[in-house]
């Protein structure tokens, strides 16, 4: 009889029971010399007793503000020593962090801010195509909760940090929230992930046990800090292990990330697969020296087998890991081991992380399914977060009464305890990293005059992995709409990575007989009709 689909992570490793500050600050006492942080474009960089002396003088700053434990701070900029900054500032005066996409636009950004509260907002002036401080002053008004704007490099970051003095002491627990990452269900609006000191300071610690960091590790960190990638399995990986976290551009440049691992001499690299494709391709790579390099993370999508053998033959990253998870399990639940064969870190997405538990389950029963038999992922432990900021209906949605968080991804346990993911419930498109929720874009869609209904879904991509495919259905006596004429209506209201590269006109959706859509069929479809044009283009 085959055993159940659940398994728990045992660990000689005690859990920190910290806050973050408190773990920072204990960190720069061990270790005040070494290397904490490099910012590569700019040449800056901080040793662990620097870097405490400039996260205390923020978080002074943001006191004189008047912010307050409980406060929303948000930070909407790209990847910069500023944001790593006001992440620990927060976390040491007790200010929950909301952390805002870069690529976000004026509709998204309005809804965060109000959605959350935002006291006090730290960004960046601009960054690519996208003026930040004239879409804040766009917003603003509309945002009566935010008091104060801080642009970084200018006078009100200036004057944020130059404060001198001692904080206040200011009781805080471990278990108080301390940040909050918006990620879309399936049903509108994005929800914000609500999540603790323990929860992610955590979560980072055991993402760098297992990759074996130590103060001797240096750290290249191209994924974005809004997200739980960069800003826990990267700053607080680093900086509960005494590693040096290096941040080689404000986005994501392969050849700027490459030259960092060599001139920093990094011993870890994270990246979605797409992004170690794009560095594997770049001519330059045979001339660089990237010996330091032993392990690393790859992570957000499935890693093909030849780009994860290119990885460790090409990079020497023998080490390199696999890690699942999501931004409400602050967020990794299960990941490979340095030692595991390659074919289980391209097959499965590792086992249990410490302190953890999982299980798969038949969605519709919700018990445990036996070993081998394909379910619905669940897991719960010290990572499951405190919940969605003001929604507790969809709270309970997503955890059960014994605290079970359901993921809504399909997975397969094998005998030993390795997890593959097999697809996924709530139909969430990945493309080259980002989870992009089909019904907020549907939402959006809806928004456009000549549109009756729309259906979005993914479409393989050699390159992303998944592409957005819009079904649409116009209204009686309007002209059919292009892709070029629905992209240019989302261009500048939707973040770019969530704007449809196809659409396809229908008079009928694939309906089930129970009237629901059949986005199966529609995808199966859809990848017929991209294979005819590209066969003929």
């Amino acid at each position: 009889m085959p055993l159940p689909s659940y398994t728990s992570g045992v660990s000689a490793v005690p859990l920190l029971g910290d806050t973050i500050g408190g773990n920072l600050d204990r960190t720069a006492a061990a270790f005040p010399d070494r290397d904490a942080l490099v910012e590569s474009a700019t040449g800056r960089r901080w040793t662990y007793r620097e870097l405490v002396a400039e996260v205390n003088s923020v978080a002074l700053g943001l006191t004189r503000l008047g912010v307050v434990k409980g406060d929303r701070v948000g930070i909407w900029a790209p990847n910069c020593a500023e944001w790593v900054l006001t992440q620990y500032a927060t976390a040491k005066i007790g200010a929950i962090l909301v952390n805002i996409n870069p690529a976000y636009r004026v509709h998204e950004l309005g809804y965060v801010l109000n959605q959350s509260g935002v006291r006090t907002l730290v960004a960046a002036p601009a960054f690519k195509t996208s003026d930040y401080a004239a879409m804040i002053e766009e917003v603003r008004p509309r945002c009566l909760a935010l008091l104060d704007v801080v642009l970084i490099g200018t006078e009100s970051w200036d004057a944020l940090r130059a404060g001198t003095g001692e904080l206040p002491e200011i009781p805080l627990s471990p278990d108080d929230p301390i940040n909050i990452q918006y990620t879309s269900g399936t049903t509108g609006f994005p929800k914000g992930a609500t999540l603790s000191h323990h929860n992610i300071l955590n979560n980072g610690y055991f993402v760098g046990e297992l990759c074996g960091y130590t103060e001797q590790d240096r750290i290249c960190v191209p994924v974005p800090f809004y997200h739980c990638f960069g800003m826990v399995m990267g700053n607080l990986a680093g900086t509960s292990h005494g590693a040096c976290l290096v941040i080689p551009a404000p986005g994501f440049d392969p050849k700027a990330t490459l030259t960092a691992v060599a001139e920093e001499k990094c011993t870890s690299l994270y990246g979605v697969p797409t992004m170690f494709i794009a560095m594997l391709a770049l001519p330059e790579v045979a001339e660089l020296d990237l010996g330091t390099l032993r392990t690393g993370i790859m992570a957000g999508s499935p890693c093909p087998v030849e780009v994860m053998k290119q990885v460790i033959d090409r990079f020497g990253m023998a080490g390199v890991t696999i890690c699942y998870g999501m931004t409400e399990t602050s967020p990794v639940s299960t990941q490979t081991r340095a030692d595991d064969a390659l074919d289980l870190r391209v097959s499965t997405v590792g086992r249990v992380h410490p302190h953890l538990e999982v299980k798969v389950i038949d969605p519709d029963t919700g018990l445990t399914v036996p070993r081998g038999t394909p379910g619905e992922f669940c897991t719960r432990g010290y990572s499951v977060m405190l919940g969605y900021w003001d929604e507790p209906d969809k709270t309970a949605e997503a955890i059960d009464s014994a605290r079970w968080m359901h993921t809504g991804d399909l997975a397969v346990m094998t005998d030993d305890g390795y997890l593959t993911i097999t697809g996924r419930i709530k139909d969430v498109v990945i493309r080259g990293g980002e989870n992009i929720y089909p019904r907020e874009v549907e939402e959006f869609l809806y928004t456009h005059p000549d549109i009756l209904d729309a259906q979005v879904i993914g479409v393989p991509d050699e390159r992303y992995g998944e592409e957005l495919m819009a079904w649409v259905r116009m209204r009686e006596g309007v002209a059919p709409l292009d892709v070029d004429s629905v992209r240019a209506f989302c261009d500048g209201k939707l973040a770019h990575y969530k704007i449809p590269r196809y659409v396809h006109v229908v008079d009928e959706f694939p309906m089930t007989v129970t009237g629901k859509v059949r986005k199966v069929e529609m995808r199966e479809v859809s990848a017929r009709l991209l294979g005819r044009a590209r066969q003929h283009g």
